[in-house]
């Protein structure tokens, strides 16, 4: 190579570029997982920024707050929200946790029809299985204070990670006209149009699917509630509940819901009947919402295939657990806005995208460059058909 010349990228074999990719990708991995406990608050903090932008506009140009006291107000109308919602699943568990000696003696019951069915299957003495129950019980006391100690340490963790996304949810709502001018400077001038559409693209894509999102879970809840209550199931709206949260992770949480709104309702009544039930109405809403409800109410202009969705669910899962399970599919749309906008990378945003089937071409005659049959027909020249041999 000549001295002064820059290399060209495109120019590079095909195992560097691999291997740079595999590289790159190693490094965000690890970035991942060692800022999980500063990038997760951080992600969930910008959803809610995107979110509450237009309330937080509302309180400051219509009710002429000034910027801080609007982005303030937008972040306690979010916490009236959420302490609402978890306020009423609250009251519903503790309608539940007020049933725990029917849960222990249904489940006593049926663990003592499990242990009948293993001994007869598999030739287990049910007293060696007593046994070792007893041991396995043993050592869960035993570490008790070790379960207890994980359990306080989950709950502070829990409430400094709502803590910490509230107080960036504010900062971003306040700062985001000097967050605007960084990106715009960031980047070289020339671009400076292409990052203006990516935000406002991102923005407008974010909203209407936290939206969408929202309005989704309140009609599965609200429909799950209902069936449940004309059925006589018991503990209806918690189950309804249950199913509508779940419901934001795709695939996955609808099965969630399932087991655990048939372990409660077994628990209850220990009807094989309603259990069968339950199962068959979260499948039958769960084909309703997935063909009908989710391409209507959160449908956007991102269309994400369901092979990258599930494996960005189980890839958020490895990394962040539930957390990056429920960040997954906002992180895969804003991505795949910057592939599709980045002439590089449209190969990969195709490839996150979903496959519209093509209409096969009969192409033209490179030599003669003369038009296909279906140009033909668009043109309403239908003389040659009678030449198609038919099968």
């Amino acid at each position: 190579m000549l001295i002064g010349m820059k290399p060209n990228w495109a120019s590079r074999p095909y195992y560097i570029k691999l291997a740079c990719i595999f590289i790159c990708l190693l490094a965000l991995g690890y970035i991942a997982v060692a800022g999980k406990r500063i990038l997760s608050p951080l992600i969930f903090a910008c959803l809610f920024s995107i979110l509450l932008l237009p309330i937080a506009k509302f309180f400051e140009y219509r009710c002429r707050f000034r910027r801080n006291m609007a982005a303030l107000t937008a972040v306690l109308l979010l916490v009236l929200s959420l302490g609402s919602l978890f306020f009423f699943l609250g009251a519903q568990i503790s309608r539940l946790v007020g049933d725990w000696p029917m849960f222990k003696e249904q489940l006593g019951n049926a663990g003592a029809g499990v242990q009948e069915w293993v001994s007869q299957k598999f030739n287990v003495d049910v007293q060696k299985q007593a046994n070792y129950v007893h041991k396995a019980t043993a050592k869960v006391l035993d570490s008790g204070t070790v379960v207890a100690g994980a359990t306080l340490y989950s709950v502070s963790s829990i409430l400094l990670f709502l803590s910490f996304t509230l107080v960036y949810t504010f900062f971003f709502l306040w700062y985001r006209g000097l967050i605007m001018k960084f990106l715009g400077r960031v980047f070289l001038e020339k671009n400076n149009d292409l990052v203006s559409d990516i935000v406002e693209e991102i923005q407008f894509i974010i909203r209407k699917y936290i939206t969408g999102i929202l309005i989704e879970m309140t009609i599965v809840s609200a429909s799950i509630s209902i069936i449940f209550s004309v059925l006589g199931i018991k503990y209806a709206v918690l189950l309804g509940l249950i199913t509508g949260l779940f419901n934001i992770i795709p695939y996955i949480g609808m099965l969630t819901a399932m087991i655990i709104s048939a372990m409660i309702s077994f628990a209850t009544t220990a009807a094989t009947t309603k259990v069968i039930w339950i199962v068959g109405i979260l499948f039958g809403v769960h084909v309703i919402d997935y063909n009908i409800l989710l391409p209507l109410i959160v449908g956007s202009k991102v269309k994400i295939n369901a092979m990258i969705t599930l494996f960005g669910i189980i890839v958020g899962e490895l990394l962040w657990g539930i957390a990056g399970m429920f960040l997954s599919i906002p992180v895969i749309a804003v991505t795949k806005i910057i592939f599709d906008r980045v002439e590089p990378l449209k190969p990969w945003g195709y490839l996150m995208g979903e496959e519209t089937p093509a209409k096969p071409k009969l192409f033209k005659n490179r030599k003669t460059n003369a038009p296909s049959l279906e140009e033909k027909i668009e043109q309403g020249n239908t003389q040659d058909l009678q030449k198609i041999p038919h099968e």
